[in-house]
């Protein structure tokens, strides 16, 4: 999950709750800015888990941090025996990352990493609120990833945007136009999730045209990087379009949630 992060944000806040985790990062995407918005349960990860907010009520964490720093310290930690993640405040705060590795003798080799990490305070915490799903024109399954970033790799050496479009009858086209080339990729039967046709509140989908596409021409360097970061295949995967606004990814693993949202070019 970090590593996957650490491709996309060079820097995102990390929120503890008593229950879950999350990694945001919430560049105002009315500035062309992407934001996306991470969900683990601490259950699934950790064996023991004690935090405590700044006030009963309020019993809350937000952490600013680079991931790609915890990214490598996890690293060391992959034959470990245990690892455990503590926030101190040696000479500024850290999340210090301790593993212990496995030993030939009976004493236990630890390795320490301090992760630097800045303490976001109560007043700001509003800016980290989860982005609220748009009311999309078109949501659709996206086709196994894998393809899907060879494709788009592919057209990147040819524009620095592609357009995405979609319908209600489970078609997807990838397309890039320049002066010099045009390509267009499809692909069909990839299924509409249902909620394209229960959800009350979508009213863009209500009564539209099964077949008529809604498209969104976004940068491809930023799809890419979703692309690139998953290092496994999620569970499902799918994209909601809102025409020539936004492109909404939401990517769920068994006990991860992934959003990403990739506001659309002018």
């Amino acid at each position: 999950v970090i590593n996957t992060i650490a491709k996309l944000a060079k820097s995102c806040t990390l929120r503890l709750t008593v229950d879950k985790l999350y990694f945001i990062l919430s560049d105002k995407v009315a500035n062309g800015g992407v934001s996306m918005w991470c969900e683990l349960c601490q259950g699934n990860f950790f064996d023991e888990f004690q935090m405590e907010g700044v006030a009963a009520e309020h019993n809350e964490i937000y952490l600013e941090l680079a991931p790609e720093n915890l990214s490598r310290a996890l690293k060391t930690a992959q034959n470990a025996k245990a690892v455990k993640i503590k926030l101190t405040n040696k000479h500024c705060p850290c999340l210090r990352v301790a593993v212990e590795l496995p030993s030939l003798s009976s004493s236990s080799r630890v390795v320490t990493h301090d992760i630097p990490v800045g303490v976001i305070p109560r007043r700001l915490w509003s800016d980290f609120r989860e982005p609220s799903v748009p009311d999309f024109d078109v949501s659709i399954y996206l086709p196994v990833l894998k393809t899907m970033k060879n494709v788009v790799e592919r057209m990147r050496n040819l524009s620095n945007s592609i357009v995405i479009e979609a319908n209600l009858s489970g078609e997807m086209n990838l397309k890039i136009e320049t002066d010099l080339v045009s390509v267009t990729t499809h692909f069909k039967d990839l299924g509409n999730p249902p909620w394209a046709s229960e959800d009350e509140c979508q009213s863009s989908t209500q009564g539209r045209d099964l077949e008529s596409m809604a498209e969104a021409r976004i940068d491809i360097k930023k799809l890419q990087q979703l692309l690139a970061g998953q290092q496994v295949n999620p569970t499902k995967a799918l994209c909601n379009i809102v025409s020539k606004r936004i492109v909404h990814f939401i990517l769920l693993h068994e006990d991860v949630s992934l959003q990403y949202f990739i506001p659309a070019l002018a």
